[in-house]
Parts: structure tokens; C-alpha cells; sequence
């Protein structure tokens, strides 16, 4: 199985766990990436093939991956770097894996199912903590109520940001909220929202705000339920944080302003450490209607957002090189099902109990 995976951007935060994992289980990745000290540091730590590529050339990027099976794409932001991936992934027949959570990505990758399906690929986006414990959660709750039109998903995250998550909010940071109303993406003020969320075990109730996530897009295509959202916890100082930030949205997203955050992110961000990681969960609750009336909810309690990441990411690869999905643009539930979070984790889920209305 040696080259089977190549890891790109196997050097960054939560690259660098998905590669470890990955050797743990017994793959055998090439890391690859653009930082030739980096990534010969981390090789050498893991005993594993590299090679130093980078996005803009494409004739060395088609010649990594010519022999791969699939790519686990780990560099980000997505929104500059998914296209030229996956335009080599449809040259040389690889499968793409990629951990983003970023909107405007996923939503391009599912509009080039049509070219996944020529090029005899799957398109899998967001094998890490996005999406896959909201997108399990979304499964699950639709085969709990079928006529579901309507799910609602929110989380809590603790143990602070990777520097790549970080820079990823920066790209978007000017771009509001989003919710899928009546199967089409819809643009709405970010943290337009609040209301309270009880997750559960030691979590508890907690006020959430909603937030654009990848689920919107991924969650629609494991469901089809036309009307979704999804918030995250936060206290009251964050919310007014984050509306003032849609507010100032135009002005953030400029080009000087840009580089200032970047530049904050590099110099403030490294991402939690491993105590933080062992010592802190995610917790993901989940709502659903149907216009009966009828109503389902479950939880999820699932470990650290980057314990998380590796476990999901490296399941999912390992399980693309063993039996590959049928080509076209792929969702981590609906190609694996909703069971996905617990069987690649020690994640447990619960369900609420239904309620049945009149209409």
C-alpha cells in the first residue's frame, strides 16, 4: 500500500495528526507539500516517502498522484487551493479527499459531480470534524423522520482553532451567514440567530448562534431536507463579537486588512496541544421537523474537534483505498452512513424522544 495516499500539506496542524494516524493503522502515505524543511522533518519523524510539490505546477502535482489511488488534500485555505487538486485528481483518476468546511468549496465540487463521474472519481470533501459529526448527525435524524423538511444542527467546540482553521475564517470573514431555505443557499447576517441548546452530558445547555458551515451543502446532498442550519456555541461577548464582525465585513475583507489578520493568525494561532486535545470533547445536538408536526432530536458526544479530524479523515481514506466510492461528488454519510462518527471514533450518540403533531 505504499503511495496509495498521498497526504498534501501533511505538514500543517491538522495535517500532520492525519498522517500520524494514518501510519498508526498501517497505511504507508507520501506526505507531500511545499515546505521542503517541514515536511522532510515530519518524513523523517514518521518514516514515510515525501515529495516537495507545489499547487501551481501541475506536471509535477500529475506525476505525485499518477500512481495514487487517493489524495487527502489538507492545505488550505480551500478556497484557493481545492480547484487546482482536484482539476489533477480528474487528469490522473485519483480519488479527492479534503478536510474543509468552507461553502463556496464544497458548493464547487458538488456543481463538478458530472466531471467526478467522467473521470471515474469520487469527490469527497470535509473528511474531518467538517463535516462529518454534523453530516452523521443530518443522516441520522433523516432516517429517524423521513419527511423531515427541516434540520437544524449546532455544536460545541472547545480547545481553540488550528492556525489553518483560523486562516479559513479570515478568507471568509467577509462573506456573512448561511442557511439552505427551501433547497437553495440563501445569504443571512451572521449570528442572525440565537437560541438554547441542550447537548447533554457535561455540556449541558448552552446558547448557540448560527454560523455558515459546510453543512448546508453537504447535509442537503446526504438528505436532501430542503431547509438547514447550523449554529455553534458561544457566549454573549463572541455573538456581539461576531455581529459587529459581519458588520465591518467590506471593510475586513480588504486587502490590507487581510493581510493584518493572516499576519495575527501566523503569530497568535498554533492550534491546542495534546492535553488540550485529550481533555476536551465536542458535543453536536440535532433537531428535526416534518410539517406533521413530527419532531426527532438526538446528540452527539464526540472527541476533541482535531481528535476528531484524524480519526474521521484517516478512517475514510483508509476505507477509499480499500473499496472506493462510485464516482461523482460524495458526502462522508452518504457514502458511509450515519453510524460513520461512531464507528471511526468512541464517539456516542443519543436520541431525544419524537414527538408527533397534527397538521
Amino acid at each position: 500500500m505504499v503511495g496509495d495516499l498521498v497526504i498534501y500539506g501533511a505538514y500543517g496542524y491538522t495535517g500532520s495528526l492525519i498522517a500520524e494516524t494514518a501510519v498508526e493503522r498501517g497505511l504507508e502515505p507520501v506526505l507531500a507539500g511545499r515546505d521542503r524543511d517541514r515536511l522532510s522533518d515530519l518524513a523523517i519523524r514518521l518514516d514515510c516517502p515525501f515529495e516537495v510539490v507545489s499547487l501551481d505546477e501541475p506536471m509535477v502535482l500529475d506525476m505525485l498522484l499518477e500512481d495514487a489511488t487517493a489524495v487527502c488534500h489538507c492545505a488550505g485555505p480551500f478556497l484557493n487551493t481545492a480547484q487546482p487538486m482536484v482539476e489533477a485528481c480528474f487528469r490522473t483518476g485519483t480519488h479527492y479527499l479534503d478536510i474543509t468546511g468552507e461553502i463556496p468549496v464544497l458548493s464547487s465540487l458538488a456543481n463538478q459531480d458530472d466531471r467526478a463521474k467522467e473521470s471515474g472519481i469520487a469527490v469527497l470533501p470535509g473528511v474531518a470534524h467538517d463535516v462529518v459529526p454534523t453530516d452523521c448527525l443530518a443522516a441520522h435524524l433523516h432516517e429517524r423522520l423521513p419527511d423531515a423538511t427541516s434540520i437544524d444542527l449546532a455544536f460545541e467546540a472547545a480547545g481553540g482553532l488550528s492556525p489553518g482553521t483560523a486562516h479559513s475564517l479570515v478568507e471568509h470573514i467577509d462573506g456573512g451567514g448561511m442557511v439552505r431555505r427551501d433547497g437553495a443557499l440563501t445569504r443571512v447576517p451572521v449570528a442572525h440567530e440565537t437560541t438554547n441548546v441542550d447537548f447533554g452530558w457535561e455540556a449541558g445547555e448552552r446558547t448557540v448562534a448560527s454560523i455558515p458551515w459546510g453543512d448546508v451543502v453537504t447535509a442537503y446532498h446526504t438528505t436532501g431536507v430542503p431547509n438547514l442550519s447550523v449554529s455553534i456555541s458561544m457566549p454573549p461577548s463572541t455573538i456581539r463579537w461576531y455581529r459587529l464582525a459581519g458588520k465591518l465585513g467590506p471593510v475586513l475583507g480588504t486587502a490590507p486588512f487581510q493581510r493584518l489578520l493572516h499576519w495575527l493568525v501566523d503569530n497568535r494561532v498554533t492550534g491546542p496541544d495534546r492535553e488540550t486535545r485529550e481533555r476536551t470533547r465536542s458535543y453536536v445536538h440535532g433537531s428535526a421537523s416534518a410539517p406533521t408536526g413530527e419532531r426527532a432530536s438526538a446528540r452527539l458526544r464526540c472527541p476533541n474537534v482535531y481528535e476528531t479530524s484524524r480519526q474521521t479523515a484517516a478512517t475514510i481514506a483508509e476505507r477509499v483505498i480499500r473499496s472506493p466510492p462510485e464516482p461523482g461528488f460524495r458526502t462522508p454519510a452518504g457514502v458511509y452512513g450515519p453510524s460513520l462518527i461512531l464507528e471511526a471514533t468512541n464517539a456516542e450518540r443519543i436520541d431525544g424522544p419524537s414527538q408527533t403533531g397534527s397538521s
